[in-house]
Protein backbone atom coordinates (compact mmCIF):
# COMPACT_ATOMS: atom_id res chain seq x y z
CA UNK A 1 0.00 0.00 0.00
CA UNK A 2 1.19 3.75 -0.59
CA UNK A 3 1.95 6.19 1.93
CA UNK A 4 -0.44 9.12 0.10
CA UNK A 5 0.96 11.99 0.96
CA UNK A 6 4.67 10.72 -0.25
CA UNK A 7 2.89 9.93 -3.46
CA UNK A 8 1.13 13.36 -3.47
CA UNK A 9 4.27 15.09 -2.25
CA UNK A 10 6.33 13.11 -5.55
CA UNK A 11 3.42 14.27 -8.07
CA UNK A 12 3.92 17.81 -6.78
CA UNK A 13 7.87 17.58 -7.40
CA UNK A 14 8.87 18.72 -10.87
CA UNK A 15 12.13 15.89 -10.76
CA UNK A 16 9.61 12.97 -9.20
CA UNK A 17 6.45 13.93 -11.41
CA UNK A 18 6.59 11.86 -14.48
CA UNK A 19 7.16 8.77 -12.28
CA UNK A 20 4.62 9.55 -9.98
CA UNK A 21 2.56 10.24 -12.59
CA UNK A 22 3.21 7.05 -14.39
CA UNK A 23 2.52 5.27 -11.34
CA UNK A 24 -0.82 6.88 -10.48
CA UNK A 25 -1.64 5.86 -14.31
CA UNK A 26 -1.45 1.90 -13.47
CA UNK A 27 -2.90 2.28 -9.90
CA UNK A 28 -5.90 4.15 -11.28
CA UNK A 29 -6.41 4.18 -15.58
CA UNK A 30 -8.66 0.53 -14.96
CA UNK A 31 -11.24 1.67 -11.86
CA UNK A 32 -11.53 5.12 -13.10
CA UNK A 33 -12.17 3.50 -16.98
CA UNK A 34 -15.04 1.33 -15.84
CA UNK A 35 -16.05 4.37 -13.97
CA UNK A 36 -16.05 6.02 -16.53
CA UNK A 37 -17.86 3.52 -18.91
CA UNK A 38 -20.76 2.81 -16.61
CA UNK A 39 -21.85 6.36 -16.95
CA UNK A 40 -20.80 7.21 -21.03
CA UNK A 41 -21.93 3.76 -22.04
CA UNK A 42 -19.48 3.82 -24.96
CA UNK A 43 -16.04 2.61 -25.08
CA UNK A 44 -14.66 5.33 -27.26
CA UNK A 45 -16.41 7.82 -25.40
CA UNK A 46 -15.14 6.30 -22.08
CA UNK A 47 -11.31 6.57 -23.24
CA UNK A 48 -11.90 10.17 -24.32
CA UNK A 49 -13.15 10.99 -20.72
CA UNK A 50 -10.35 8.52 -18.89
CA UNK A 51 -7.62 10.57 -21.63
CA UNK A 52 -9.42 13.81 -20.38
CA UNK A 53 -9.15 13.06 -16.71
CA UNK A 54 -5.79 12.16 -16.71
CA UNK A 55 -4.93 15.30 -18.80
CA UNK A 56 -6.80 17.23 -15.86
CA UNK A 57 -4.65 15.72 -13.00
CA UNK A 58 -1.54 16.27 -14.66
CA UNK A 59 -2.12 20.03 -15.14
CA UNK A 60 -3.77 20.38 -11.66
CA UNK A 61 -2.84 17.83 -8.87
CA UNK A 62 -0.69 21.16 -7.64
CA UNK A 63 -3.86 22.27 -6.81
CA UNK A 64 -4.60 19.54 -4.53
CA UNK A 65 -4.79 20.23 -1.01
CA UNK A 66 -5.34 16.76 0.28
CA UNK A 67 -8.50 17.65 1.66
CA UNK A 68 -10.09 14.43 0.32
CA UNK A 69 -8.93 10.90 -0.43
CA UNK A 70 -6.52 11.48 -3.64
CA UNK A 71 -8.71 8.75 -5.63
CA UNK A 72 -11.70 9.96 -4.23
CA UNK A 73 -10.48 13.67 -6.27
CA UNK A 74 -9.51 11.42 -9.06
CA UNK A 75 -13.57 9.84 -8.98
CA UNK A 76 -14.74 13.74 -8.82
CA UNK A 77 -12.67 14.73 -11.87
CA UNK A 78 -13.90 11.53 -13.65
CA UNK A 79 -17.25 11.52 -12.85
CA UNK A 80 -17.21 15.36 -14.02
CA UNK A 81 -15.72 14.64 -17.41
CA UNK A 82 -18.09 12.24 -18.31
CA UNK A 83 -21.09 13.85 -17.41
CA UNK A 84 -18.81 16.99 -19.61
CA UNK A 85 -18.97 14.44 -22.49
CA UNK A 86 -22.41 13.04 -22.75
CA UNK A 87 -23.74 16.78 -22.36
CA UNK A 88 -21.36 17.71 -25.31
CA UNK A 89 -22.26 15.21 -27.42
CA UNK A 90 -25.90 15.42 -26.95
CA UNK A 91 -25.79 18.92 -27.67
CA UNK A 92 -23.92 18.22 -30.91
CA UNK A 93 -26.63 15.64 -31.82
CA UNK A 94 -29.10 18.57 -30.85
CA UNK A 95 -30.55 15.72 -28.34
CA UNK A 96 -31.02 15.46 -24.83
CA UNK A 97 -28.74 13.83 -22.36
CA UNK A 98 -31.49 11.33 -21.81
CA UNK A 99 -31.95 10.43 -25.79
CA UNK A 100 -27.84 10.16 -26.16
CA UNK A 101 -27.92 7.65 -23.37
CA UNK A 102 -30.79 5.34 -24.64
CA UNK A 103 -29.06 5.55 -28.11
CA UNK A 104 -25.43 4.22 -26.52
CA UNK A 105 -27.63 1.50 -25.01
CA UNK A 106 -29.64 0.76 -27.91
CA UNK A 107 -25.57 0.84 -29.71
CA UNK A 108 -23.69 -1.50 -27.02
CA UNK A 109 -24.97 -4.86 -28.42
CA UNK A 110 -22.46 -4.01 -31.39
CA UNK A 111 -19.75 -2.74 -29.18
CA UNK A 112 -16.86 -4.98 -29.46
CA UNK A 113 -15.77 -4.34 -26.31
CA UNK A 114 -19.25 -5.20 -24.37
CA UNK A 115 -19.12 -9.02 -23.21
CA UNK A 116 -22.46 -9.06 -21.36
CA UNK A 117 -25.46 -10.79 -22.18
CA UNK A 118 -28.84 -10.11 -22.27
CA UNK A 119 -29.73 -9.93 -18.73
CA UNK A 120 -26.72 -7.46 -18.42
CA UNK A 121 -28.39 -5.31 -21.53
CA UNK A 122 -31.46 -5.09 -19.69
CA UNK A 123 -29.32 -4.04 -16.76
CA UNK A 124 -27.94 -1.48 -18.29
CA UNK A 125 -31.36 -0.37 -19.94
CA UNK A 126 -32.96 0.15 -16.56
CA UNK A 127 -29.45 2.17 -15.00
CA UNK A 128 -30.08 4.46 -18.05
CA UNK A 129 -33.78 5.27 -17.13
CA UNK A 130 -32.54 6.62 -14.14
CA UNK A 131 -32.24 10.44 -12.83
CA UNK A 132 -28.35 11.29 -13.47
CA UNK A 133 -27.64 11.63 -9.83
CA UNK A 134 -29.51 8.00 -9.20
CA UNK A 135 -27.29 6.58 -12.12
CA UNK A 136 -24.19 7.70 -10.49
CA UNK A 137 -24.93 6.40 -6.65
CA UNK A 138 -26.20 3.34 -8.35
CA UNK A 139 -23.37 2.71 -10.31
CA UNK A 140 -20.56 3.35 -7.78
CA UNK A 141 -22.37 1.81 -5.13
CA UNK A 142 -23.45 -1.64 -7.12
CA UNK A 143 -20.64 -2.34 -9.55
CA UNK A 144 -17.61 -0.41 -7.72
CA UNK A 145 -18.58 -1.04 -4.44
CA UNK A 146 -17.53 1.97 -2.58
CA UNK A 147 -18.64 3.11 0.56
CA UNK A 148 -21.11 5.65 0.98
CA UNK A 149 -18.73 7.96 3.13
CA UNK A 150 -16.19 7.84 -0.20
CA UNK A 151 -18.94 8.65 -2.42
CA UNK A 152 -20.47 11.31 -0.07
CA UNK A 153 -16.85 13.01 -0.39
CA UNK A 154 -16.91 12.48 -4.79
CA UNK A 155 -20.12 13.56 -5.17
CA UNK A 156 -19.93 16.12 -2.29
CA UNK A 157 -23.36 15.46 -0.62
CA UNK A 158 -24.40 14.07 2.54
CA UNK A 159 -23.94 9.83 3.34
CA UNK A 160 -28.18 9.84 3.92
CA UNK A 161 -29.27 11.55 0.86
CA UNK A 162 -27.01 9.03 -0.68
CA UNK A 163 -28.66 5.90 0.69
CA UNK A 164 -31.64 7.58 0.28
CA UNK A 165 -30.68 8.06 -3.73
CA UNK A 166 -29.07 3.94 -4.10
CA UNK A 167 -32.49 2.85 -2.30
CA UNK A 168 -34.79 4.55 -4.32
CA UNK A 169 -32.40 3.75 -7.58
CA UNK A 170 -32.71 0.04 -6.62
CA UNK A 171 -36.15 -0.02 -6.42
CA UNK A 172 -36.78 1.61 -9.86
CA UNK A 173 -34.67 -0.92 -11.47
CA UNK A 174 -36.26 -3.93 -9.69
CA UNK A 175 -39.76 -2.69 -10.84
CA UNK A 176 -37.95 -2.23 -15.05
CA UNK A 177 -36.45 -5.87 -14.75
CA UNK A 178 -39.88 -7.53 -13.71
CA UNK A 179 -42.03 -5.26 -15.81
CA UNK A 180 -41.54 -7.44 -18.82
Amino acid sequence: MINESEFITRLKNPLTKEAAYRELLQLYKERLYWHIRKIVINHDDADDALQNTFIKVYRSIDKFKGESQLFSWLYRIATNEAITLINKNAKRLQISNEEHQTRAINNLRADVYFEGDDIQLKLQKAIVTLPEKQQLVFNMRYFDDLKYKDMAEILDTSEGALKASYHIAAKKIEAFLTSD
